[in-house]
């Protein structure tokens, strides 16, 4: 298990001055502001600061790179705010799986990604770690750390996006890290609401048998594992998944709503998707993210052990406390 390199006692009174720097970019966030109180509980100097807006019309890396080179002023501030920091944490960006395409969810996606990690250079940081999702790989029956993504909808295509932008750009001093969320859950945040409701209604239910592996994580989890690879002296990949936290699609519907899932034919399952898929993509993929969501109820997916698995750096599962607290 790796060391990171903050103070861990809770609630330290004082920090020495000479305790290294941790930024948060977008610390008011769902992600971000569970960032920036496990930093403090941890004792850590920790620096908030807000992303610029962003835009761009560039729907490739290269383009992006050229459009992130030409944001001088943006990037003099930003690296003037990174001043003296060891890590960077990027938890900013726009989470709206179901939305259409736009100029800002490209800019916030993907070209803040690299914006952010040309400042670090220039900055001196040591390590900066960006905040992607396990959607940019869409349908595959796996997650996984590598390089091959499959976006189904203007959010994820964003996300990948970035993750390529950050792929190709010429490195520099700064480690650079992004690190793929799955379905992160937490006390406070309206999708786990939501989950909570569905799991409580006639409506959950699984594709039979039910035991497939569920992406559903916690918050916690997330924002340990961040930590960790923020602070770990020694490499680490371009491209990490968060660890699985052992639920099932069973499991997570028990937990949130207190009762079994109903089993539905597989084959039944399927045959929904495909014909509400067909439906959504005459209508714009309007429907796109309704039915992933309804997808990952039924079927979850797998995901492979990465480098977590293979350091010794997996965080402790939350996931069934956080949901059997979301119970209304």
């Amino acid at each position: 298990m790796s060391t990171p390199s903050t103070p861990q006692s809770p609630g330290s009174a004082s920090v020495p001055s000479s305790a290294p720097v941790w930024v948060v970019v977008g610390a008011s966030g769902f992600i971000g502001s569970s960032v920036h109180a496990a930093l403090t509980a941890r004792g850590a100097r920790v620096r908030s600061v807000a992303a610029p807006r962003l835009r761009t019309d560039a729907t490739d890396a290269r383009a992006l790179a050229s459009v992130a080179a030409g944001l001088v002023s943006e990037r003099k501030a930003l690296t003037e705010a990174f001043a003296n920091a060891e890590v960077v944490i990027n938890a900013a960006g726009l989470a709206t799986p179901g939305a259409g395409d736009s100029p800002e969810l490209r800019g916030a996606n993907a070209l803040l990604p690299l914006l952010i990690a040309d400042a670090a250079d220039a900055a001196g940081v040591r390590r900066f770690v960006h905040l992607s999702s396990a959607a940019v790989q869409g349908h595959r029956p796996f997650l996984d750390e590598s390089s091959h993504v499959e976006p189904f909808s203007a959010y994820s295509r964003a996300k990948a996006l970035g993750e390529q932008a950050l792929a190709v750009r010429q490195s520099g001093p700064c480690s650079v890290v992004t690190v793929r969320a799955t379905s992160v859950q937490g006390p406070g945040r309206p999708t786990t609401a939501k989950l909570a409701r569905l799991a409580a209604s006639p409506l959950a239910s699984v594709a039979a048998p039910g035991t497939a592996p569920s992406p559903v994580s916690s918050v916690h989890a997330l924002v340990d594992f961040v930590l960790t690879v923020a602070g770990h002296m020694g490499p680490v990949p371009p491209v990490v998944l968060q660890p699985w936290e052992q639920a099932s699609v069973s499991s997570v519907l028990e937990s949130a709503g207190g009762r079994r899932p109903v089993r539905l034919p597989a084959w039944f399952c399927r045959g929904v998707l495909r014909t509400g898929y067909a439906v959504s993509s005459l209508a714009g993929e309007r429907f796109h993210g309704p039915l992933r969501r309804v997808e990952m109820m039924w079927f979850g997916q797998r995901q492979e052990p990465g480098w977590a698995e293979a350091t010794g750096n997996v965080p402790e599962p939350r996931v069934q406390h956080v949901l059997e607290s979301s119970r209304s």
